[in-house]
């Protein structure tokens, strides 16, 4: 007799151990942690480990997934696995639970499958709807800046699929501070709110100090930081050298020369000072970006359910002194990881 494992959610879920933060000027709020299916989720990947590491982030009080059109891989792959941990686990806590995709990049074939086009932004969220077994996404984004189409376009497309009820709220990704701003006033011309953000931002990769964050909170947008542990760097995985299982090996997105000595000398230094601070360089990377209130959320990755533990284990200690700031500032300078600067970076576009 065939044994049907049933998932039923900690019933402590929301008995503090997740922070929750307002997201901008909006009603919603977000998770201090949101998990994101980047890697590790998709059909190469190990269908039960994935369905594990889900099912323990919600147990934390995770309540927000972040996915993509091309996640995988294959592309769309995790998008797939998701609507069956949807159907299968999830289902009965849809309303709990804060669920987003995004279109920017390349997804299939020919002159629509990727950039910033209405055809293209609005034929992808249908596609990521029926992937996800879904009726709506609580939040789509434009994943990148695409400087060959007009912005008004891309705003516009935001901005229907917010009016058919595909997307509750709209988001932007990797956008300059100047770009940001107008794509602001376009959806509020629109009658649509931008809800939120998402750059990369880290330890190694500060980008978003230099006007961003400024510019969001002025705006009253919500900010969530993606790659917050640099791809790993701000974990142990390099401390000892370049393990044969690494994404600097094996990924095609990551830039090798990212790990050179000066850089993996001061991740060491960041990692004494963790230490220091009874924490794991995870633990600290994560509280390190959360400790600007601008910033709604921290989306981490995990390989492992032990992984996803240690992430949210950063907010045990989310207090930083003036003497450990000016420690991590000496240290903490770019290590060349922002290989997402070709969008953030136009500062005009059609």
């Amino acid at each position: 007799m065939m044994v049907v494992d049933t998932y039923v959610p900690d019933a402590q879920r929301y008995d503090g151990r997740m922070a929750y933060r307002r997201c901008g000027r909006s009603g919603l709020d977000l998770p201090a942690i949101s998990l994101g299916l980047w890697q590790n989720f998709g059909g190469v990947d190990v269908f039960e480990t994935g369905r594990a590491i889900l099912r323990r982030a919600f147990d934390l009080g995770i309540t927000h997934f972040d996915l993509a059109n091309n996640y995988g891989p294959p592309y769309g792959s995790a998008e797939e696995n998701f609507g069956r941990w949807m159907t299968e686990d999830f289902r009965p806590y849809r309303d709990e639970l804060i669920i987003s995709t995004k279109a920017g990049y390349d997804m299939w074939p020919g002159p629509y499958g990727d950039g910033g086009s209405r055809k293209y932004l609005l034929a992808s969220l249908d596609q990521s709807l029926k992937r996800m077994g879904l009726d709506y996404v609580d939040i789509f984004y434009s994943h990148r800046v695409d400087a060959s189409t007009p912005l008004e376009e891309t705003m516009a497309a935001l901005a229907h699929a917010h009016r058919q009820g595909k997307a509750l709220y709209v988001g932007i990704s990797s956008y300059s501070p100047e770009l940001t701003r107008k794509a602001y006033d376009i959806l509020k011309s629109e009658g649509v709110p931008l809800l939120i953000h998402q750059p990369s931002y880290s330890l190694l990769n500060r980008w978003v100090e230099q006007g961003l964050l400024e510019t969001l909170g002025e705006l009253g947008v919500g900010c969530i930081a993606f790659s917050p542990l640099a791809q790993g760097m701000l974990t142990k995985k390099y401390l000892g050298g370049i393990p044969e299982d690494a994404r600097a090996i094996r990924g095609k997105y990551f830039p090798t020369d990212a790990l050179s000595e000066q850089n993996l000398a001061h991740v060491r230094a960041l990692n004494q000072l963790a230490e220091q601070r009874g924490q794991t360089l995870a633990q600290m990377a994560i509280a390190w970006v959360l400790r600007d209130l601008r910033v709604t959320s921290a989306l981490v990755g995990a390989r492992t359910v032990e992984q996803l533990g240690d992430s949210v284990g950063a907010l045990r200690n989310p207090h930083f002194s003036a003497e450990e700031l000016a420690t991590i500032n000496r240290f903490a300078t770019d290590a060349g990881i922002d290989i997402w600067n070709a969008s953030s970076r136009i500062k005009e576009a059609e």
